[in-house]
């Protein structure tokens, strides 16, 4: 299965594009909607579950057993993400990917989620997914059986004026991109030269399996992606732009965190 993904200005807009979706025979269970728009009378009729608490996946699992019937779906579910605020998921799917939120990749949120769902979901996306959803957006996701399948629901999403997720995270990276240059002079290094293994570490530190954990945590894994790093690019050096990258991503997530606790 892979993913295929949409960024909506708007939550009508995402809404067709999901009837498209479905009138062409994909089954609901393979599509989620999130969005944080429209959604204060929904949210009266929904637990809200903070995902950065443990147990996030039994929560989900609670929530989509007693979501059946509500106005705003088959499924319905809201939760906290931290940095992001109150977030509406419509669709079985949904519950998969609130669930990586919250617990990382590979959590299972109740019996109806089966591991099979969550196998298919881009984890190194999830930060896009947080970020276009903290701007106002509405993310559109869609599983697709092959690569004829994906290109098909590619080509609609971005028929219904959907953005892509690389387009999502160039333009994440370009809000940010003076403000971590400015930072980088402190290292002495070429903030130019280093960029690209200064990205990789930041977004490492966003991963859904990585953030929240105590350094001693991620170190070792840290250590051996940067081993890996440096086979494919030998002679370069990239294991110091990489863990400044990485500190950076770390701090950045926590003051989202600390901006969410204090609204």
């Amino acid at each position: 299965m892979k993913t295929v993904t949409g960024v909506f200005r708007s939550r009508v807009d995402a809404e067709r594009a999901l009837s498209q979706l479905q009138s062409t025979g994909v089954a609901s269970d393979r599509t989620a909607l999130l969005t944080p728009e429209h959604v204060k009378d929904e949210l009266k009729n929904i637990p809200i579950v903070a995902s950065e608490q443990p147990g996030m996946g039994k929560a989900i699992g609670a929530l989509l057993g007693g979501a059946a019937g509500l106005s705003t779906g088959p499924l319905a579910m809201a939760v906290v993400l931290p940095g992001v605020g109150q977030i509406l998921g419509l669709g079985l799917l949904a519950g998969a990917v609130l669930a990586a939120f919250g617990a990382g990749v590979g959590a299972v949120a109740g019996e109806k989620i089966e591991n099979s769902m969550t196998a298919g979901l881009p984890e190194d996306e999830l930060f896009v997914y947080e970020d276009a959803l903290r701007k106002g957006r509405t993310v559109l996701l869609a599983m697709a059986e092959d690569d004829q399948e994906a290109h098909r629901f590619h080509m609609l999403l971005e028929a219904e004026g959907a953005e892509s997720v690389d387009a999502a995270r160039e333009q994440w990276w370009i809000g940010l991109r003076s403000a971590e240059e400015e930072s980088y002079k402190s290292s002495g290094r070429s903030f130019g030269e280093d960029e690209k293994f200064y990205r990789m570490g930041f977004e490492d530190a966003l991963h859904a399996r990585s953030r929240c954990k105590e350094y001693d945590q991620v170190l070792a894994e840290m250590t051996a992606h940067i081993e890996d790093l440096q086979k494919q690019y030998p002679g370069i050096s990239l294991a110091d732009p990489y863990m400044k990258g990485y500190e950076r991503g770390r701090d950045y997530y926590q003051e989202l965190c600390d901006q969410s606790k204090a609204a």
